[in-house]
């Protein structure tokens, strides 16, 4: 836990609120911001429960220089590392209002995040995906950092750690119909964002 009068979790000086403490969650202050906030803090998250691989693996990521659309309302994340798949994913959503960016890697889909985590509206994950971190590893992260997200986890296979899978995420099998798709990413656009506790 941060120290009073300690300098915000962003680095930026902000206005202090009453005794001179800097609050990260004051009234008004965008989700967005928090999640940069939380991302850029991540190992004082460590320290209060979060596991130390999956910390390990958000410090590592590098900020990329992805195709992610500016001034998009929602975004839609996919995450799928068969190219086919994501391709067919990413068509999909398109039909949507939400505006896609698909990644083949947790890790490039946490760059996304970090850089514009509080427009995305939807993480639609595969578990088993190209480099170190899996669906599930992402999943968590997304919960913990970016609350607002909705969270679809799909698989070809049945989970074996289905425990490990957030609460809130909805697990969808593959091969996934279009009209479940569809429905989370309505779901997704339309609902507000769960408020942060």
């Amino acid at each position: 836990m941060r120290k009073p009068n300690s300098e915000p979790l962003d680095g930026s000086r902000a206005k202090a609120g009453r005794g001179g403490t800097f609050d990260p969650l004051l009234p008004g202050m965008p989700l967005d911001q928090i999640g940069q906030a939380l991302a850029s803090a991540y190992d004082a998250l460590v320290s209060e429960g979060v596991p130390e691989h999956l910390a390990a693996l958000v410090r590592r990521v590098k900020h990329t220089d992805l195709d992610v659309p500016r001034k998009a309302a929602r975004l839609a994340l996919v995450v799928e590392d068969d190219p086919d798949v994501r391709d067919l994913a990413e068509a999909l959503l398109e039909e949507t209002e939400l505006s896609v960016v698909g990644c083949d890697s947790a890790e490039q889909a946490l760059a996304v995040l970090r850089r514009c985590g509080g427009d995305v509206a939807l993480v639609f994950a595969d578990i088993r995906l190209a480099g170190q971190m899996d669906g599930i590893q992402l999943a968590n992260a997304v919960a913990t950092l970016w609350p607002k997200a909705r969270l679809v986890v799909t698989s070809g296979v049945a989970p074996e750690r289905c425990d490990e899978i957030p609460e809130r995420a909805v697990f969808i099998a593959k091969p996934w119909r279009a009209f479940d798709v569809l429905v989370e990413a309505g779901r997704a656009s339309d609902e507000p964002p769960p408020a942060v506790a």
